[in-house]
């Protein structure tokens, strides 16, 4: 029986708590750039003090927990578009128009065990502090452009 217990702790105990691990990942589509690869877990995605405007943002989370993420961006001359959910698009490619906020929250059961937090980077200003479940980074109305942006799940 003590054999037992030891494997259980030793192999089981690990592979559950890995396997209700989350990742986050996304991307950023910058003016005269394109798409950019996926960053993850507090990785920059986006540039910073190269001048380049983030036009749109894509977020999924990789995870075996039942949930998802939803983000909503604001964008000059246009103002909040909506949220999105799971890797869609959030903004608008190609006409000119920055995202100057973001706001992002988990879904389902990753709600319940996890926060999302995220800062951004943005132009002529720096790096924002970090917010969290739900409240804008970022500016409204000052035509400010984001840059770049981080995202990371802390767990609950």
């Amino acid at each position: 029986m003590r054999k037992l217990a030891i494997f259980l702790v030793l192999f089981l105990v690990p592979f559950f708590i890995f396997a209700q691990q989350a990742e986050i990942l996304y991307s950023v589509h910058m003016a005269n750039v394109g798409w950019g690869g996926y960053a993850t877990n507090g990785e920059t995605g986006g540039t910073t003090g190269q001048n380049r405007a983030v036009e749109a943002m894509r977020i999924r989370v990789a995870s075996t927990i039942a949930g998802g993420v939803r983000y909503d961006v604001y964008t000059n001359n246009v103002g909040w578009l909506g949220w999105q959910f799971d890797n869609d698009i959030a903004g608008i490619t190609g006409r000119n128009n920055r995202v100057e906020s973001i706001r992002i929250q988990l879904t389902g059961e990753l709600a319940n065990k996890y926060n999302v937090r995220y800062r951004v980077h943005m132009q002529n200003v720096g790096w924002s502090g970090w917010q969290m479940n739900g409240d804008a980074s970022g500016t409204t109305g000052q035509n400010r452009a984001i840059e770049a942006i981080q995202v990371v799940l802390d767990p609950k």
